[in-house]
């Protein structure tokens, strides 16, 4: 995987992420030696937002085991899921800003504020560190009809609203990156949803749907052995597989797509802004180490997981551009989310075009000013 320049307040380089889930919820590491100001004193608690057993759940473990055994801390992960990651964020929200409760996000929280569940804003009330992100995928079954983008944009276009495609769930990650992605084609299509991304990918392999919508890692193993056809990812570049099969970016097809990539579910840690500076160091610290690991590294590449660490400023502006693109997808689209959505006026966001104009907002301060 190529290594590109970080933007202004990134930290390191691109690596690779994926995890396993660990065997056990309190993770104990030997302590090194406590630091000049004592802290931690007691364990630390990583709330994560979705369930046991799913995708961030699994990488959220790993991050907490890494960082770990690279600080000598105590790190007991604690799944809180329910309303988009909404019951997780208000629980660390109302636990002190001590550093001690941190949350195990996905997606910058973006969908939080837009489905209601929180008046918290992200960039002013949280401090955000990306570890990478997962890669939205199209795949068709090997017997399929469709053979190539432009089959699958034909047949839409010849058929609105009859493509069905399957998603892991109404309002989820991949039902946005797919929404996101049949806005740019032009096409009408109908998302089918499914409880999770194992069942979404197993509807398309089936024939329940003409295409499984999910994440490479979801798709990467039917595809080698051709039961799956992948039509497109959304990676920066092209995969190149072991035995020379390519899987292509939507953005080498087509490349006005490609300032929304890699596009997919992204990983992250947050904690409350206010907790203290030195104590936000330290987690920034065993953060960037625990992706940075030599084994995180090594559990990583078989997912195809695409890594940037982000901090400081550039995860702030991300955070608020994701939930500007956000509101304006589930407002354009209200009907197939299915529930009431806030608008981007009412979150006192810009339209995504005009982002880059409003970016950074009046009132905003980059963390420890």
């Amino acid at each position: 995987m190529k290594t590109t320049k970080p933007p202004q307040g990134a930290l390191s380089r691109r690596t690779l992420l994926a995890g396993t889930a660990a065997a056990t919820s309190f993770l104990v590491i030997r302590p090194h030696g406590a630091d000049a100001a004592g802290w931690p004193e007691k364990p630390i608690t990583i709330v994560i937002m979705y369930a046991a057993g799913g995708g961030t759940d699994v990488v959220m473990r790993v991050i907490a085991q890494e960082m770990a055994k690279s600080k000598g801390w105590k790190i007991e992960p604690l799944n809180k899921p329910g309303a988009v990651g909404g019951i997780a964020t208000n629980y660390v929200l109302q636990q002190p800003a001590d550093g001690y409760t941190l949350l195990g996000a996905a997606n910058f929280n973006k969908f939080v504020r837009v489905m209601g569940h929180t008046t918290s804003e992200v960039w002013t009330d949280w401090t955000i560190m990306q570890g990478g992100s997962s890669l939205a995928s199209w795949s068709v079954a090997g017997g399929s009809p469709i053979k190539s983008l432009d089959d699958m944009v034909k047949y839409a276009k010849a058929n609105p609203g009859k493509l069905t495609i399957s998603t892991s769930g109404t309002g989820g990650i991949w039902h946005e990156v797919g929404m996101l992605i049949a806005d740019k084609l032009g096409i009408e299509v109908q998302f089918i949803p499914y409880k999770g991304g194992q069942p979404a990918t197993l509807a398309g392999l089936q024939g329940e749907t003409m295409i499984a919508g999910g994440g490479v890692h979801e798709h990467i193993e039917l595809i080698r052995v051709g039961k799956l056809r992948n039509v497109f990812h959304c990676g920066s570049s092209d995969i190149k597989l072991k035995d020379g099969k390519v899987l292509t970016s939507i953005g080498t097809l087509v490349p006005s797509t490609k300032p929304l990539l890699p596009a997919g579910g992204t990983y992250n840690l947050m904690l409350r802004r206010t907790v203290p500076a030195a104590v936000q160091k330290q987690i920034t610290e065993a953060f960037t180490s625990a992706i940075n690991s030599d084994a995180f590294k090594k559990v990583a590449e078989s997912k195809f997981f695409e890594i940037e660490i982000l901090t400081g400023e550039a995860a702030d502006k991300k955070a608020a551009r994701l939930e500007a693109q956000t509101a304006e997808l589930f407002n354009k689209y209200q009907k197939q989310v299915g529930a009431k959505v806030k608008s981007a006026k009412e979150l006192g966001l810009p339209e995504p075009k005009d982002f880059d104009k409003w970016w950074p907002p009046k009132d905003y301060k980059p963390v420890g000013v």
